[in-house]
This record gives C-alpha cells, sequence and structure tokens, in this order.
C-alpha cells in the first residue's frame, strides 16, 4: 500500500513538474532567467516533501505547484506584452567591451569583474581584448563576443526595433534619434514603427528589416 502510493505521488510530481517545465518554453539551462531558477528550486522542495511525506495530503503539494504553473504562466504572457516587465524580471544585456574598449561602468553596476571577464572570454578562445569589438553580458550571464574582422568591424548589430517597438538604448548608442528611425523605415516601405517585427543596424551602416506578420 504504502510503496503504491510512493509510486502514485511520484507520477503526480513527475507530470507536475513536466507541466511546468513544458510551460516555461525550449531554453537551454544556462538561459534560464532568475524567476525561472526560483520555480526551480521551489519544485525541488515541494517534490520532496511530496514524496517523503506519505502520511500528508497530496493537494499540500499539489496547489503550491498550481500555483507556480500560473505564477510562470502569467509571468511569460506578460514578458512577451510588455518590455518593461520582461527587463524586470529578466535583466536587459549589458554592452561590456564596445568598439574593443572595456566599459569599466557597466563592469561596476553589474558586479561583473575583471576577472569575470577574463574567464569567459576564455572558454570562448579569445586571449587578447584587441582581438574583440563587441562585448555582451547576457541576462542568463552569458557572454556574446563578437571579434574584429580584417576591416575592424565585426558583425555586431544594434537592435533599433523589437515587436514593433522602438529600442531606445540603441538608437542612443549610435547617436541616432527616432526621426532617423522613421525616415529609415519609410525607406523600406514601412508606415509605422508597429508594421516591424525587427530591425538591427550592423557595423556597415546596414538595415535589416522584419516585417511584423502580425499587420498582414
Amino acid at each position: 500500500m504504502v510503496i503504491g502510493e510512493l509510486v502514485f505521488r511520484t507520477l503526480i510530481t513527475y507530470l507536475l513538474i513536466l507541466l511546468i517545465f513544458r510551460v516555461m518554453g525550449k531554453r537551454e539551462i544556462g538561459e534560464l532567467s532568475v524567476m525561472d531558477l526560483v520555480v526551480f528550486i521551489m519544485l525541488a522542495e515541494i517534490a520532496v516533501f511530496l514524496i517523503e511525506k506519505p502520511g500528508s495530503s497530496i493537494w499540500n503539494a499539489i496547489v503550491p505547484m498550481a500555483v507556480l504553473l500560473l505564477v510562470q504562466w502569467g509571468s511569460a504572457y506578460f514578458s512577451l506584452k510588455s518590455k518593461r516587465f520582461r527587463e524586470w524580471f529578466d535583466g536587459k544585456p549589458t554592452i561590456i567591451i564596445k568598439n574593443g574598449k572595456i566599459d569599466e561602468r557597466e563592469m561596476r553596476k553589474q558586479r561583473y569583474n575583471f576577472s569575470d571577464l577574463l574567464i569567459q572570454l576564455r572558454e570562448k578562445g579569445y586571449q587578447h581584448i584587441d582581438d574583440i569589438d563587441y562585448a555582451i553580458l547576457e541576462p542568463s550571464g552569458k557572454l556574446s563576443v563578437f571579434e574584429k574582422d580584417d576591416n575592424n568591424g565585426s558583425n555586431y548589430a544594434v537592435v533599433l526595433i523589437a515587436d514593433g517597438k522602438i529600442q531606445y538604448t540603441g538608437l542612443k548608442s549610435i547617436q541616432k534619434n527616432k526621426d532617423w528611425l522613421m525616415n529609415e523605415i519609410k525607406k523600406q516601405g514601412f508606415r509605422s514603427f508597429s508594421e516591424v517585427s525587427l530591425c538591427t543596424l550592423n557595423t556597415e551602416g546596414e538595415l535589416a528589416i522584419d516585417r511584423n506578420n502580425e499587420e498582414e
């Protein structure tokens, strides 16, 4: 009887955790947000309670897991709808190296030291800062590196529009304004920012624009 209940509780735990993971979407472990990690830790604690306390009601574990599922679903939904909400929960990328120069101020803001930087650069096979044009610290803690090419440029692209919304941080980094961006997308046949799903600018000054399919 005890073994049967233990098997049942284990299966229920497995199915609930699997359901929550499916809601979280397809992301690698290294790309999980802080909120995802909190959910992971809480799920682990609830799972241990459910399996190791056969005398307790199974609802004592099912209800908290269901709440976590709703929280995860709600946060994922609002992250898609609101850039501000997404940045508040998940954080936003930080440029650590720009045009081959280290930004010590941004490093201090992120509590990111030179040891961390050099370790992550070595892991990617870089020994010299001179080889790097841009390095971006992602919200997950991963470092994305763009090396210089033979013409001292790189394939790094600044995001100017995402989900139909102007990315003012990107505009500021290239020292342009909203009016300039509006003129540029009009040249490509777009009438408003909402028609653009994604717009990026590379180091050669070339715009890449993807149309928002929802506007069609």
